[in-house]
């Protein structure tokens, strides 16, 4: 056979076996389609067969799993199981151990016994409120909380609570009786950085318009806010007037005239809000921000604000 005829032959035959090859692909992937429906009507072990025989080149595309991801257990903090322990602890009374109040404490501390009142005094005193007040984590996983026990004479006893806590399951258990322990003293209180005074103007009479509306609804809160602010009245209205008392800022662009457009100062406002019930000092930490010579308020965070009082 001549070479010209032999080159004819082979490219005639390289089509046809390409053409079977794919008509091969087609018959497999077809049976496995129809294993997979027949495995889906025969019931959950059969789909799992079917599933595995499936051609390697399929698995291969599903076998990728995603990485686990571990989280670390976060100690959770017992203050709330303590001061609830010390308030039925403290209504309770061995001679009534089957009240509700002993019922509980006794399922919070089971090893614990519970207060009696001597039998000439009567009815023990039973406190207005309990609050924790603070939680120190020791080794171990267990936790000494500080209750603050207030009384109706105004009277407060402090608690150290001991706790054993598991992070896991977020379970506690009073591990020991409370003791009575002296309250925290107070911390020395940093220097104010309000240490410019704002005199009667343009700043203090925006600030107490603004509290004002936030306050008593008496104007709309938008109008004194800057480009941007959102921010809503507390609702409903508290008090039926503000006063403001005194105005201390950081800079000192605040105590003079509406300075150049975009300048911003943050001042602190002691204010004086009135309603049927009496009068109640208040203070507010404002930042505000000059704009075609007025001032705006770009943001309030009452709470933060640390003042060592009228200067």
């Amino acid at each position: 056979m001549s070479p010209g005829k032999q080159a004819s032959e082979r490219e005639a035959a390289a089509p046809m076996a390409a053409g079977a090859r794919l008509e091969s692909m087609r018959r497999r992937v077809r049976l496995s389609r129809l294993a997979v429906l027949s495995a889906i009507a025969a019931g959950p072990v059969a789909l799992c067969v079917a599933i595995a025989s499936t051609p390697t080149t399929v698995q291969a595309a599903t076998s990728s799993k995603p990485a686990a991801v571990r989280t670390a257990a976060v100690a959770a903090d017992p203050g709330g199981y303590a001061q609830l322990f010390v308030s039925v602890w403290l209504r309770s009374s061995a001679d009534d151990a089957t009240s509700a109040q002993a019922r509980l404490a006794q399922s919070m501390a089971p090893d614990i016994e519970l207060p009696a009142p001597a039998p000439a005094a009567g009815a023990q005193p039973k406190p207005e409120s309990v609050t924790a007040v603070r939680s120190a984590q020791r080794e171990g996983g267990t936790w000494s909380v500080t209750v603050a026990a207030q009384y109706a004479d105004g009277s407060v006893r402090y608690y150290a609570v001991p706790v054993a806590a598991d992070p896991v399951a977020t379970s506690f258990t009073v591990t020991g009786a409370p003791g009575v322990v002296a309250g925290p003293a107070r911390t020395e209180v940093p220097k104010s950085s309000y240490g410019v005074t704002v005199p009667e103007g343009d700043l203090s009479s925006a600030v107490g318009e603004f509290l004002a509306a936030y306050l008593t609804g008496a104007g709309e809160v938008d109008r004194y806010l800057a480009p941007g602010v959102r921010m809503s009245a507390v609702s409903p209205a508290p008090y039926t007037t503000v006063s403001v008392q005194q105005v201390s800022a950081v800079e000192e662009a605040a105590a003079g005239q509406v300075p150049a457009d975009g300048t911003k100062v943050r001042v602190l406002v002691q204010v004086e809000a009135r309603d049927s019930g009496g009068r109640w000092p208040l203070g507010y930490e404002l930042t505000l921000k000059a704009r075609s010579g007025r001032w705006e308020v770009a943001a309030l965070e009452s709470g933060t604000a640390r003042d060592g009082g009228a200067r």
